[in-house]
């Protein structure tokens, strides 16, 4: 049984950093904007040495500080916050978010209300354009072989053709059932989380909050409350702990790459078996070839890549062949700390 401490207050919000002080600090002025009253806000800092304990303590003394002493990734250090969490809802929230139009706290007061046991907001881009903030499951993790070069698009026609409903809700106006939620704010009923228990420490970063929303509903429907916006800068506190560039989830070429396409197998081991595992790793691994034969035959025939790089081929490559040294770790399926950072 998780140790949880009593509800004494609404809500708790739980911010994770890693070198992101700006980012926090910015999130935190979007948030105190608005009246915060019976909610506490927890930053887990995963060792950054960047002195924002200090910045808190002077700007932001209110903020509960906890210091994990490592890089201990997304999942550990929200489970962190969530043991020393005393609110009734929980909202895991990125560095990387602006709240506006009160959306918190019109979250937290929806849900409460609601029979759903979690849910998100429509997050948006700086320019206000939409993100996919919440998903449908599809059997085995099928939905991972999409990203995929070339062999993603052959995928997606086939998909197309026998009218499968797309994985990702591209844009919520209003309340919409989902399968898992975006954990760049993700807000789960106390209760709730008592009978799922908390994220699976096995995940460093990417997937855990699908692995942990699949547990969550069981106790409960999710549901994304499109009426609601929150800006996500997507990806910027990861992409300055891996050195990447790339947006969302399809940059599948550097070593954020390797770490998203690792914490994916995990989570299809854990959530689907053995066998989806090892069907969609043979996809990944027959993917290698095509992506070669593709690039090349683009820079030949066309004189520039217009999708695919030759140097993405052998990032991927790179990325395939350093990915085979967890693969039977993932097989036995047996505590493990996924991660390449």
């Amino acid at each position: 049984m998780e140790f949880f401490r009593p509800i004494c207050m609404r809500l708790s919000i739980i911010i994770v950093n890693y070198k992101t002080t700006q980012l926090v600090l910015d999130c935190l002025t979007s948030v105190y904007k608005y009246e915060m009253a019976d909610v506490e806000i927890i930053v887990a800092d995963n060792n950054s040495t960047d002195n924002i304990e200090q910045k808190l303590k002077e700007i932001y003394p209110d903020v509960i500080f906890h210091q994990m002493g490592y890089n201990a990734g997304f999942a550990r250090a929200n489970n962190a916050g969530i043991r020393l969490a005393r609110g009734e809802n929980i909202l895991l929230l990125n560095s990387d978010t602006i709240n506006i139009d009160n959306a918190i706290n019109k979250c937290d007061e929806m849900l409460r209300n609601s029979v759903f046991s979690a849910a998100g907001v429509q997050l948006l881009n700086p320019d206000k354009t939409p993100q996919s903030s919440g998903n449908f499951a599809m059997k085995g993790g099928l939905n991972y072989l999409l990203p995929l070069p070339y062999t993603g698009k052959f995928l997606k026609g086939i998909a197309d053709i026998a009218k499968v409903k797309r994985p990702s809700i591209q844009e919520a106006t209003d309340t919409i059932e989902v399968d898992w939620i975006n954990g760049a704010f993700l807000m789960v009923k106390k209760k709730a989380i008592e009978k799922a228990g908390l994220l699976d420490e096995d995940f460093f970063l990417y997937a855990e909050e699908a692995e942990w929303c699949n547990r969550i509903k069981k106790t409960g429907k999710l549901c994304i409350f499109g009426q609601l916006n929150v800006i996500h800068l997507q990806g910027e506190s990861a992409n300055n702990a891996f050195g990447s560039a790339g947006k969302g989830y399809l940059n599948l070429f550097d070593r954020k790459g390797l770490q998203i396409m690792l914490s994916n197998f995990v989570r299809i081991r854990k959530q689907f078996g053995l066998l989806w595992f090892l069907f969609d790793l043979m996809i990944y691994f027959i993917t290698i070839p095509v992506f070669f034969s593709g690039a090349v035959i683009e820079s030949i025939f066309s004189g520039v890549n217009k999708n695919y790089t030759l140097k993405q081929a052998v990032g991927f490559g790179r990325n395939m062949v350093g990915l085979t040294k967890f693969i039977r770790p993932i097989i036995v399926n047996k505590p493990f700390f996924y991660k390449v950072l």
